[in-house]
């Protein structure tokens, strides 16, 4: 299956690499999807998973009993992980989904963790998406930043990627680049380094999840419906017992080589240069994006950290 997977990835990759130099862009459209069967393995939620179209796409839900989650069958050091998701609309606050990598099962205090989490709101307000990154059981080094979308998730499905190599880690939503973390002498061992496993689960966080705890979750109007496709699970999967893996240098360096050009830094919504590691990032204002032509970007992002980023 390993061999499988990176021989796919290796014939694919040259259509990923962008027309100049190294720098490989991402076109998730062209990946190699998996169904639930050949991938994945239920975590809880009995009922409240449903697989249809021969398994290609997912249907969790949130009820008052219990929530629901998947995992994928392997264990991966590197990659390159993604899914196209669909949140639930209306009012759909403290509801909180997630598409994450962790290997807290077997590193219980010093745990790799790299997250989507989408958090619901009130009828009228909007989903937000939180990142985090946890290496080595360390919160204190490149921890969370939150985001609100410039588009309806809950409209129709939207692509959601995490790049995890030897040195970066860049989150992407519909193959544009929201988040970069580098790896630096600094962070030491709190760049996540272990191998993990895929999650996606949705459950109640109404304690904290939207506006501080303040709104709860509302089951008359549940069910909560949480939908996955086009899942993908492109990376280096390793032994669990030994943690071995058949991947050699040429099998990682396929995920180096992917980096984000000059034109992808400029769009790239990321509040890295003013975020005090260990803090949220709260983009109080909001994005924009203002779309003038196919190739030009604006890029407005109001609040805190108020820049203005032309993308060509």
């Amino acid at each position: 299956m390993a061999s499988l997977l990176l021989t796919i990835f290796a014939i694919l990759f040259p259509l990923f690499l962008a027309s100049h130099g190294s720098t490989a862009t991402i076109s998730v459209q062209d990946l190699p999807t998996l169904s639930f069967e050949e991938g994945y393995i239920q975590l809880f939620g009995d009922t409240n998973l449903k697989l249809l179209g021969g398994g290609r796409t997912v249907h969790i839900s949130l009820v008052e009993r219990t929530g629901a989650g998947f995992a994928s069958q392997d264990l991966f050091l590197h990659g390159f992980f993604s899914a196209s998701i669909k949140l639930p609309s209306h009012y759909a606050a403290g509801v909180v989904v997630t598409f994450y990598m962790t290997n807290g099962d077997m590193f219980e205090k010093t745990h790799d963790e790299l997250d989507f989490e989408f958090l619901g709101n009130v009828r009228g307000r909007e989903w937000r998406v939180q990142t985090n990154v946890y290496g080595n059981g360390s919160t204190g080094v490149s921890r969370e930043e939150r985001y609100n979308f410039w588009f309806d998730p809950t409209d129709d499905f939207h692509h959601y990627s995490i790049l995890w190599s030897h040195d970066r880690i860049i989150f992407y939503i519909d193959e544009v680049p929201i988040r970069e973390v580098v790896r630096s002498q600094t962070m030491g061992a709190d760049f996540p380094s272990k191998p993990m496993s895929l999650y996606a689960t949705i459950w109640d966080g109404s304690s904290w999840a939207t506006s501080g705890g303040r709104y709860k979750v509302k089951y008359k109007y549940a069910p909560y419906i949480a939908k996955f496709a086009n899942l993908s699970l492109q990376g280096c999967i390793v032994n669990p017992s030994n943690h071995s893996s058949p991947c050699d240098d040429s099998d990682h360096n396929l995920f180096n080589t992917m980096t984000l050009s000059s034109d992808q830094r400029l769009m790239m919504l990321s509040t890295s240069g003013g975020t005090v590691p260990g803090e949220k990032a709260d983009i109080a204002g909001g994005i924009r994006f203002e779309l003038n032509c196919v190739s030009h970007i604006l890029v407005h992002v109001q609040g805190t950290f108020d820049k203005t980023i032309a993308c060509r």
